[in-house]
């Protein structure tokens, strides 16, 4: 396939209907750029990240930073996306303590969700914004897949929440939610599935408050991430860098001063994740959701 029929393959959400189609959407694009970029960039800062640029038909366009430890290339991914769907298959049974596993679903799920990010940073800029929303929506639907693959229920929709005034209900409160897991017609956990926490830190924070609040329960609240980076506007030319969009200290008013999510995962986890308190705490990698946490919702 070349970039375009990509590109177009990449804006029909029809075309991602289950597992086996973002994998193979994956395969197509990690093929298609192995001997089609005009240019591998290396960022500046944090060596290990790159942008890829495309040739004349992406109009050479500079993708989102993308994190070369996670990402694999066709070669790896042909013989590992096997693996992915098996170990999502059979995820109770594997070795929990097998960090080869781990990093499968981890970087398995970042590589086939950038694969689509990175295909729609060919679209013309004045479409970044459509972009953007396509990109989003696509990785809330992968999410739910994989879930649903292992074996447990949920969907994403709108949740009526019934107000009591003097002991009646007065009126009804909508609340759309990315992640309902349900079990036996009870919502076990919510959860927030988006790209970055930009912009969105926040609002689950106070979804969450605001949801136990009004229901008078303590449903569980998760967000899910891929990545909290970006590309660094450049002050000259040709300088290609990263920087992160992660609020450290709006995650951790929040966490101490409101209340604490109830698991928050990311593909592609930020070193200060790893090391600061309360966030090393609360922030995880997102194979532990699946292997371990997600059970204890659902």
């Amino acid at each position: 396939m070349n970039l375009k029929q990509l590109v177009d393959k990449a804006q029909d959400k029809g075309n991602f209907a289950d597992l086996k189609a973002y994998i193979k959407f994956c395969d197509e694009y990690l093929n298609y750029i192995s001997d089609n970029l005009q240019a591998i960039i290396v960022s500046q800062n944090e060596n290990h990240y790159q942008f890829f640029q495309y040739k004349k038909e992406g109009n050479f366009q500079i993708t989102r930073p993308i994190n070369s430890n996670l990402m694999y290339d066709a070669e790896k991914f042909a013989k590992i996306s096997k693996d992915f769907a098996q170990i999502l298959r059979t995820i109770k049974t594997i070795n929990k303590k097998d960090d080869a596993v781990r990093n499968i679903l981890n970087n398995a799920t970042y590589t086939i969700q950038q694969s689509i990010g990175s295909t729609l940073d060919g679209l013309p800029a004045g479409k970044s914004n459509i972009a953007r929303k396509l990109n989003g929506d696509l990785f809330e639907n992968f999410i739910r897949l994989i879930i649903k693959e292992i074996g447990i229920d949920c969907q994403s929709g709108v949740i009526q929440l019934p107000v009591y005034v003097d002991g009646e209900v007065a009126f009804n409160m909508s609340y759309q939610h990315d992640l309902i897991i349900e079990n036996g017609g009870e919502i076990k956990a919510i959860g927030s599935v988006k790209t970055s926490s930009k912009d969105r830190l926040d609002k689950i924070f106070i979804d969450k408050f605001l949801y136990n609040k009004l229901t008078e329960k303590d449903t569980p609240h998760i967000a899910i991430f891929l990545n909290d980076v970006q590309r660094k506007n450049a002050k000259h030319e040709n300088e290609y860098s990263i920087n992160s969009t992660f609020l450290p200290g709006h995650f951790k008013g929040y966490t101490v001063k409101l209340n604490p999510l109830d698991g928050v995962y990311y593909c592609d986890i930020r070193p200060n994740m790893r090391t600061e308190n309360i966030l090393k705490d609360h922030i995880k990698t997102f194979d532990n959701l699946l292997i371990e946490d997600i059970w204890k919702f659902a």
